[in-house]
Parts: structure tokens; sequence; C-alpha cells
């Protein structure tokens, strides 16, 4: 952020920013300012405040100081130079027979130079009218060619709206305008009409452009085919400041007047004949209007429920809510509290069933006891695999000759890791018979 003074020169054109310095500067003084040709005064429009250093264009200059007697006695002699240099340049002119139209003339603060500005619809060659000039005034003399919009701007005026010119008011830069930007905003194209008084089209043409193409998307265009309440028909006039539309509709001469949001566009224009005409208004949703809340002098509170003052779980809240699982709770605010489940009555086992229940509850017994059902007794039994005992031993195949192991006749050892275990404790005895 930098601490500036805005100013102007000869009280028109573009608005340049200084530094105050130590100087406190309000708006309407007279100043002398260092610039890159030199001190000159100008008008102060704005006074001390900061701006941010995006909107400076370095080196930032001085105020040399504010404007005193002498300064204001120089700058009326200057003034009275320059009308006199400017009715002298045009007797110049004549004299040599130039196409160029002389606008107005500077005289530098420190007296080193005059300024000439004009304008021509071509290049002019003035070397013997700089010559001339040099000789009269014994300065310096600097001619410069210009538009016809900066002459407007260096004159000033009253426009067709009965204002004075912007450019000379407030504009500090020309932007560019085209034909296009009178076309979308609906105005005559006559040129007559939409040009200032320096003959190019009027700046004021670009204020409302932006505004103009966001309703141009809101409304169908000229001349487009479209479906209304009341049938088909054809765009005949636009209104975008009021977002209506004249539709001449079909097989009469009625061009009744529809907003614009009720008119559908149909895509592709008007179809064939023998094509059917699409329905694309019926089928467009229109928003429904919202129920409004009615207006209330007093604040309710929401209810608060015991699950939204909640903390989270810790560790020891898991036993906590253990031991409490067999406690009754009381019904939950905003419920209704649940009916208690009607118990069927007990009845008393009969002696046939209480029988085969104490003859199930014997065999798991000894199930468990021998390591057949449920968990086993013995760890070993878990990861060894159970070979239950044959009914019936095989008799056993002859075995091949082994000519590096037992003789004839002889027999391998058996192997004794792979018998059988019999873990149904005692065998019985063989049946007799």
């Amino acid at each position: 952020m930098v601490t500036v003074v805005s100013v102007k020169f000869k009280g028109r054109g573009k608005t340049y920013y200084f530094d105050p310095g130590p100087l406190e500067v309000v708006a309407g003084d007279q100043v002398v300012v260092e610039t890159s040709k030199g001190l000159e005064f100008c008008d102060c429009v704005q006074g001390n405040h900061v701006v941010t250093d995006e909107r400076i264009v370095p080196p930032l200059r001085r105020v040399v100081r504010l404007a005193t007697a002498d300064d204001r006695r120089i700058a009326q002699l200057c003034k009275t130079r320059e009308k006199e240099a400017f009715g002298i340049c045009e007797k110049k002119i004549a004299a040599h027979g130039l196409e160029m139209k002389l606008v107005d003339v500077e005289c530098a603060f420190d007296g080193s130079k005059i300024l000439f500005f004009f304008t021509s619809d071509g290049r002019v060659d003035f070397r013997e009218l700089v010559r001339d000039l040099a000789s009269v005034f014994r300065t310096r003399i600097e001619l410069r060619q210009i538009g016809v919009r900066d002459e407007a701007k260096m004159l000033g005026g009253i426009g067709m709206c009965g204002r004075p010119f912007c450019c000379s008011e407030f504009l500090n830069e020309f932007q560019p305008v085209s034909t296009k930007m009178a076309k979308v905003q609906s105005l005559s194209l006559n040129p007559t009409k939409i040009s200032g008084c320096c003959g190019r089209l009027m700046c004021c043409l670009r204020y409302e452009q932006e505004a103009y193409e966001s309703l141009v998307k809101t409304v169908p265009k000229l001349g487009a085919f479209v479906e209304t309440a009341e049938g088909y028909g054809n765009v005949t006039q636009v209104n975008l400041l009021r977002q209506n539309v004249k539709v001449r509709l079909d097989g009469g001469d009625a061009q009744p007047s529809f907003p614009a949001d009720e008119v559908a566009v149909i895509p592709g224009g008007r179809p064939k004949p023998g094509e059917p005409l699409p329905h694309i208004l019926e089928l467009k949703p229109r928003p429904k209007p919202e129920p409004e809340e009615p207006a209330r002098d007093y604040w309710i509170a929401p209810p608060v429920f015991a699950e939204d003052t909640m903390e989270p779980e810790k560790s020891g809240d898991a036993e906590k809510r253990g031991k409490n699982r067999g406690r009754k709770r009381g019904p939950k605010p905003g419920k209704k509290p649940e009916q208690p489940l009607q118990q069927p009555a007990r009845q008393e086992p009969q002696p046939g069933l209480q029988f085969k229940a104490e003859e199930g509850a014997r065999r798991n017994r000894n199930r468990n006891r021998n390591g057949r059902g449920g968990k086993p007794q013995n760890p070993e039994a878990q990861r060894k695999p159970q070979n239950p005992a044959p009914e019936k031993r095989a008799e056993p195949k002859p075995q091949p000759r082994n000519p590096g192991g037992a003789g004839e006749g002889q027999s391998k050892k058996p192997n004794l890791r792979h018998r059988p275990r019999n873990r149904g404790g005692r065998p019985k005895p063989p049946a007799e018979g």
C-alpha cells in the first residue's frame, strides 16, 4: 500500500499518481510536480489516499511543492503565450498550404518548448513549418498528430444527451466500440444517430453492453419459431428490458405479447409439412413457489435428545454397559412406552420327555470324556489324525522276495508307528461262538 495523490494536467485527460511525500494535499489544490519533461503545473483532483502496488506504474515521481503566487503567475503567462502561438501557427499552415487542422497548443511550465497538436487524414510533411515557428518563438517546437476522439477530448463540448462529453469529463482511456453493440441493444443502425460529435461511435454504447448480453440469453431471437399457450407462431418483436416478445400466431394476423418465460423455442425451427409439431411447453418444468413460513416473534428451542449429548465411549464404558444390561430403561422422549411382553405359562415336563433329556445328557458326557465329541481332552489328539479300528482284520498279503533284506520265509517287522490306537478304553472281550 502506497500513499499517493491524483492530478490532472490542464484539468483534463488521464489521471496520474504522484508521491506527496511529507506534504498534505487536498482536492482542488494546485501543485508543481516533477515529470520526464521537467516541472509541470497541474491540478489535484484527489488528495492523499492509499492505493495498492499493482495500480502504480514505477517509477513514482514526487510532488515538488504546493503552487505559490509566482507559480500561478507563470502559469497565466503560459496560457497567454499559447493563445498567441495558436494564431501564428494557423497563419503559417495556410501559408505553406498544408492539409492539417490545428487543435491545441501547450507551453512547457519552464518555457523550454512549445507543443502543437493537429489532426490530418494522412501524413503531412511539416519540416518547413517547424523551421518558421522556431524562428518566431526562439524555442524548441514539437508537432504531434492526434485522432478525432482525442480532438473531442481536448476541445470538449455538449453531446446529444445534453451533457458534456464523457471523454472530457471522466474517461481516462478510450474503449473499443463496435456496431454489434448497437445491434444487440436494438438501436437504429443509422450512423448519424449512434455517432458522437467526433464522428465515431458513441462511447456510452459500451456502458450497458454486459447487461444486454445477459438479457439476450433469456429471450428468443427475432423470427424464431416458438410455442405459446395460444398456439405456434414466429417472434416478430423482442423487448429485452421488459422481457416480453410479440408472436405472430399461425392461421391469423394476431400478434399477442407473452412473457419470455412462457414461450418455448422449437429446436430446429418450423418442421417440414407432414411432420408433427412437438409440445415443448407442456414438458417444460415450472418452479413451484415454496410456502413461506409464518413470521413469529419468539424463538423455540429445538428438542435435545440423549443421543446428541453422548460422549464417545471410553475403555471402561463397555464393562459398565454389560453390568447395566439387565436394568430397565425408561422410554425415549417422543416415543410411546412399549407394552411388556406376556410370557407363556410354564408347563410341567412329562416323564417320557424327562427320561429322553437325561439320556441325551449322559451320552454327551460320555462323548466328551472319551474325546469323540466337543473339545478333546488330549491336545495331541487334535494334531494327529485318528484312524478308527477296523471291524475285521484283513489277511496279510504275500510279501515279495527281498534279496538285500530278510531271507526266505522271514518277514519284516511290522511298523508300530502306524498301528491304530484304541481310544475307547479297555477293549471288549470277543463274542463267543
